[in-house]
């Protein structure tokens, strides 16, 4: 083979290689659009499954708090053991610390690094922290943020039994991903707002969640209804979520959505509840 013809198969076993690359590099950069579309397809569809709630036996929904947004159902008759609470993502108003406080007799401890308005609660213990909740300790955009373990440690309430409400904006789904197990044990009820449901780690957090919890529980925030969600009516949606410890399960019950309790967030807008899908 002569010289000439020897750089010309060169070029062309250059280009075929080059060619292939492209192909692959597109071939590849589809397949992870695709899955990427369909990884958070799975993720909606898994999540929206976890946040089913269950029939308690021994629960007795209650209503503590606002009317209408902060307003939060609690199982009213299991809160017999809990020594402490705490309401995070308050926005200057907290009539769920201030109906537990009285209630329960005990501390409420109030957190927003957001708002740093201090709700009044005259016949309450309640106590404000001008302090956010994240999954680590530090200032972040020149606000304080701690963790779930650092509030309790601080405040002197390890080893209580707690119940807990959180409205954190998102923060919700790395907070409780880090919290230590045995943090989580101490909580007795835990009503949340999530928000967001088309991440793979937002199924972890429920499912590590319901390790120790059943969701007794949900309704979805009319502020934050949508029309592309898939199975979810909404962005945002609130959980009650019940130690195992102390909620009794009614295998042959169904929990029933939504509830007479339950009241739209926001009362001058559409509602977007869906009924039972168990």
């Amino acid at each position: 083979m002569n010289r000439g013809a020897a750089i010309v198969l060169a070029l062309c076993a250059v280009l075929v290689l080059t060619t292939a690359a492209l192909i692959s590099v597109t071939v590849s950069a589809g397949v992870t659009r695709s899955d990427s579309g369909s990884s958070a397809a799975d993720a909606s569809q898994g999540l929206f499954k976890e946040i089913q709630p269950v029939k308690l036996s021994n629960c007795e929904l209650q209503r503590f708090g606002e009317k209408n947004d902060g307003g939060y159902l609690l199982c009213g008759n299991l809160l017999g053991d809990v020594r402490a609470a705490y309401s995070y993502g308050i926005s200057g108003y907290d009539r769920w610390g201030c109906d537990v406080s009285r209630r329960l007799d005990v501390y409420v401890h109030q957190y927003d690094c957001f708002d740093l308005s201090q709700p009044l609660c005259a016949t309450g213990k309640t106590i404000f922290h001008g302090e956010c909740i994240g999954s680590s300790a530090g200032t972040r955009d020149g606000r304080p943020f701690d963790t779930l373990a650092g509030h309790i440690a601080r405040n002197g309430d390890r080893g209580k039994q707690l119940v807990i409400k959180m409205d954190v904006e998102g923060a919700e789904w790395d907070t409780l991903l880090t919290a230590p197990i045995d943090v989580l044990r101490r909580i007795d009820q835990l009503a949340i707002e999530f928000h967001g449901f088309d991440e793979q780690r937002f199924r972890r957090a429920v499912r590590r969640l319901k390790i120790l919890f059943h969701i007794a529980h949900l309704h979805w925030n009319n502020y934050s209804c949508v029309g592309d969600g898939g199975q979810f009516p909404a962005w945002a949606y609130e959980v009650l979520l019940v130690n195992k410890r102390i909620g009794r399960l009614d295998p042959a019950g169904r929990a029933m959505l939504p509830h007479a309790l339950d009241a739209p967030n926001a009362p001058d807008r559409t509602d977007c509840q869906v009924a039972s899908q168990q």
